[in-house]
């Protein structure tokens, strides 16, 4: 136990709470994490509150490992003893405990839990103020009708051209027969809801047409002075340039099927054609735009079941495609392993994904890949 644990444990004792600081994150991400850590603090027994901005007086202090700042706070409350906890995408962290992304509430309610059991900390019973007891309004006296012409005798008269007082009389409920009478209020009619229009539905592209099923016999896409390309579906072969990249801005707009002209069998020459696969790869290739395609968690890991054919316009997938063949990774890990940026591992990892050259998974289990990869594997 270091010296701040032990001073730290000395003084715990009733219901007295442990401090918690969060630093090094943007206030977007900080205000998330508060309104988390006001329901997982209440879930852990209540024993921590949130200190101020120096984080002078917290024992434990959150803080963004993935941003710009967070590894230099790290040191900084590493250095004066403080239990940092990691908040961070990476399976792995140099921090005292870490906090996964995306945050997930339950696992925050159990290390605070764990932290507070750590150091000794029993869980703190907030008994909600109590209300203040109703105070019951006097009962009315009723009058004889005698009575009330006697007291009304021995009021004083209102001076001239004064309105008279109102009396406890005239503050009484109507009666049945009164409230029955009364004109009733004209019912407000409901609004009515604005037409809404529908979204459009979104127009297909290239790689939507790659998809099995989704071509019924061989076509032709030519754009202006672009390359001519010849896909077969059934046979799973297409003809076009040697490479790749002159084929790009056919992924880049939508295509409409009168685009697509119709190719008669006879016409197709199967020596000098190359597999379908190499136009679904780049499909997937495009797909994410530097980002793995929406539908994957942050925290799955890929592997490539086979080596993929590598292309020569992308010299860094071969790096890439060494760094998945060792093992379950992350997008980050892959990243560091093949000293290549992030956005080249997230698309290739799509790309491999769509044509079922790599597999995702999560916490062991293999998960499917969804959306527009999910359509052009299968």
């Amino acid at each position: 136990m270091t010296p701040l644990e032990s001073s730290v444990s000395g003084r715990i004792g009733g219901s007295m709470k442990l401090k918690l600081g969060m630093t090094g994150m943007d206030g977007q991400t900080q205000a998330a994490l508060t309104e988390a850590f006001q329901a997982a603090n209440q879930a852990a027994g209540n024993r921590f509150e949130l200190t101020n901005a120096d984080h002078l007086d917290a024992e434990f202090v959150v803080v963004d490992m993935d941003s710009l700042y967070g590894p230099m706070s790290f040191m900084q409350l590493h250095n004066a003893g403080k239990h940092v906890i990691g908040y961070t995408q990476a399976t792995r962290t140099q921090s005292d405990s870490r906090l996964a992304k995306p945050l997930d509430h339950a696992e925050f309610a159990n290390l605070l839990g764990m932290l507070a059991d750590q150091r000794g900390a029993q869980p703190v019973v907030e008994e909600p103020e109590p209300a203040p007891a109703p105070v019951a309004a006097p009962e009315p006296v009723a009058q004889q009708p005698e009575a009330k012409e006697a007291v009304a005798a021995l009021q004083p008269a209102p001076p001239a051209g004064t309105t008279p007082a109102p009396t406890q009389q005239d503050h009484l409920p109507p009666s049945p027969a009164a409230a029955a009478s009364a004109p009733h209020p004209a019912p407000v009619p409901a609004p009515v809801a604005a037409n809404v229009a529908p979204e459009p539905a979104r127009q297909p592209t290239l790689a939507d047409w790659l998809a099995p099923g989704a071509l019924k016999g061989a076509v032709v896409l030519q754009r202006g002075d672009g390359p001519e390309l010849r896909i077969h579906p059934g046979r799973r072969e297409y003809h076009g340039p040697a490479g790749l990249k002159p084929l790009i801005a056919y992924f880049d707009a939508p295509v409409a099927e009168n685009e697509l002209r119709p190719l008669a069998d006879a016409d197709w020459q199967s020596g000098q054609a190359q597999p379908l696969t190499r136009l679904v790869w780049l499909a997937g290739l495009l797909a994410g735009n530097g980002r793995v395609v929406a539908g994957l968690p942050d925290r799955a890991h890929y592997q490539l079941t086979k080596w993929p054919q590598t292309e020569r316009e992308y010299p860094k997938h071969f790096r890439i495609a060494t760094a998945m063949m060792k093992g379950p990774a992350t997008v980050e890990e892959i990243a560091v392993a093949a000293s290549v940026p992030a956005t080249d591992v997230a698309d290739f990892v799509n790309a491999n994904l769509a044509t079922g050259f790599a597999a995702a998974s999560v916490d062991g289990a293999n998960v499917p890949a969804p959306g527009v990869l999910g359509a052009l594997r299968g």
